[in-house]
């Protein structure tokens, strides 16, 4: 099993496989746009211009299980639009933890380990996946993305 084997819903609701990133480097992002952190999304929307055409996509989830998101995927995907310019790919809303959290959150946090274990420990944690689909990195919520810019190079 790996990253391809997930369906994801986007910000209107479309479904879709993981699989049509094959051979991409990814970063999967749990995102809030009420968060302290919201900054990340400009530095997040920086690389993605930078190394979209070498191979790298950002993925978007957003999350309100921190109490820091909008109602929907819908209206979360817009704030970022409007207030960072994000142009990357945003989806609907998941929860990150506990048995209730999306199949692919399970599967990132079973693959690597954070501060607190398992678990998400707040929004903003980042994971990187290689061009084979393989977690290879966990990234902390206040690890900027500016600073790990040279592991997401190595992928590429």
């Amino acid at each position: 099993m790996n990253i391809y084997d997930f369906k994801v819903t986007t910000e209107n609701g479309e479904k879709y496989s993981l699989e049509q990133y094959k051979g991409k480097v990814l970063l999967v992002v749990n995102t809030a746009t009420k968060c302290g952190l919201a900054g990340q999304f400009d530095e997040l929307e920086n690389l993605y211009k930078k190394y979209r055409d070498k191979g790298l996509e950002i993925l978007g989830f957003p999350s309100d299980q921190f109490k820091q998101e909008l109602s929907s995927g819908s209206e979360a995907a817009e704030a970022c639009r409007l207030s960072y310019g994000v142009t990357f790919p945003m989806h609907d809303l998941v929860k990150v933890n506990g048995d209730e959290a999306h199949p692919l959150f399970k599967y990132l946090t079973e693959h690597t380990k954070g501060l607190l274990g398992k678990n998400v420990k707040w929004n903003f944690t980042k994971f990187l996946i290689d061009r084979n689909g393989d977690v290879v990195k966990r990234f902390a919520p206040t690890d900027k993305p500016s600073k790990f810019e040279k592991e997401i190079e190595q992928y590429l």
